[in-house]
């Protein structure tokens, strides 16, 4: 039998530019103003730009142009309309860092050009499924490659109120139909973590009602922890693997990954509820530089460092760590960072002897809303299976 499996995600994977070659991504909704839009991929040229079945949203969903994100912000009143970072938006009482916010962990939150309800990004995309950073397509960067006033002052009054929800079940029944008419035998679908939005749980309510045969992965992480998982994925079904062993490669990546940031700042984590006020107003006074990881699906605090350029250090020693003497694969995330981001990237070949492949990755303006512009991150994942 001739295997043709699909692989799907939603748009928190942040892939890299040039990256993910046939997959499929599902947008999510993002809230930035009076009306919602659904944000995905919008890479200009591609399919990405359409529906994969070429039809509207289904009626009562939100237009999928993009559109510019004001300042002034309208919060759904309906908590089902809202995608909690945790289940029931509950805070743990032992970890101060789990979000009760209201959004998903990376989603695109651009304004200006077209967005797709459900996007196949081409092997000729140039950027990102997630890199769009800032409002009207600004890039966010300065010269000395850590964030600018400027880029905080529009984080502050474009993005701080915004809110994203969860793809519905419905879109994901229509994306899997679709696939599975444009010939899937079967459909990989790998998202982020559970612990951090119920988009999983959207994923495994339209499976149980696919055409075809679906494997629902929570990959436990966001970012690259999930876009890992999603290209091994790739791979393994562009070589006309099963549905099983597409799904195996999936879960052996995501097993396999370690995600380390820091960021510059604690405000963004005061506003999203990820520390309290006088937490924050005491670290911003000694110049706390959180390091944070994720465990088991969840956003933990690690360290506290005094300063940035410590922080960057530690980041290096803990990409290092988590190495060891394997052969690995390494994206350096940022926002609104590049230059420094890039400058730890060449440092990291001559640290880590088994480094196989090193990306830049700019992530999506949503963890900017909760981390802020400057943040710095790790994602390691071994490249040797």
């Amino acid at each position: 039998m001739q295997h043709r499996i699909a692989v799907v995600t939603d748009s928190t994977a942040c892939l890299p530019a040039g990256a993910g070659a046939g997959v499929t991504v599902v947008a999510v909704q993002v809230v930035g103003g009076d009306v919602p839009y659904l944000d995905g991929p919008g890479v200009p040229g591609t399919d990405a730009d359409r529906p994969v079945d070429g039809t509207a949203p289904p009626t009562g969903e939100p237009p999928l142009g993009g559109r510019p994100v004001g300042s002034a912000t309208r919060r759904s009143n309906d908590p089902s309309d809202r995608d909690p970072l945790t289940p029931g938006g509950e805070r743990s009482k032992d970890d101060p860092l789990t979000s009760s916010g209201e959004s998903s962990a990376c989603d695109a939150l651009a304004s200006g050009g077209e967005r797709s309800e459900v996007g196949t990004l081409a092997s000729s995309d140039e950027s990102s499924a997630g890199d769009a950073l800032v409002p009207s397509g600004e890039s966010g960067r300065s010269g000395s490659g850590a964030a600018s006033s400027s880029d905080e002052d529009r984080f502050t009054g474009e993005l701080a109120g915004a809110t994203t929800s969860r793809p519905s079940p419905a879109r994901f029944a229509a994306c899997y139909a679709s696939l599975a008419a444009a010939g899937a035998t079967g459909i990989v679908s790998i998202h982020l973590s559970r612990e951090m939005s119920g988009t999983v749980e959207s994923a495994r309510a339209a499976a149980r009602e696919a055409p075809v045969p679906v494997e629902v992965i929570d990959s436990r992480s966001i970012a690259m922890g999930l876009g890992y998982p999603v290209l091994a994925a790739a791979r393994a079904a562009a070589e006309g693997a099963s549905l099983q062993a597409v799904a195996s490669a999936a879960r052996r990546r995501a097993g396999t990954t370690r995600t380390f940031f820091y960021v510059d700042t604690l405000e963004f984590l005061r506003r999203s509820g990820r520390i309290g006020t006088a937490a924050s107003l005491v670290g911003s006074a000694l110049m706390i530089k959180p390091l944070l990881h994720i465990v088991d699906g969840r956003i933990l605090l690690l360290e506290k460092v005094r300063t940035a350029s410590r922080a960057i250090a530690r980041l290096e020693d803990l990409a290092v760590e988590a190495a060891g003497e394997r052969s690995v694969a390494v994206a350096v995330q940022h926002l609104g960072a590049r230059e420094r981001a890039e400058a730890l990237a060449e440092r990291l070949p001559k640290r880590i002897p088994g480094l196989a492949e090193v990306q830049v990755v700019e992530v999506g303006a949503v963890i900017g809303i909760h981390v802020g512009p400057g943040m710095l991150g790790l994602t390691i994942t071994s490249s040797d299976f």
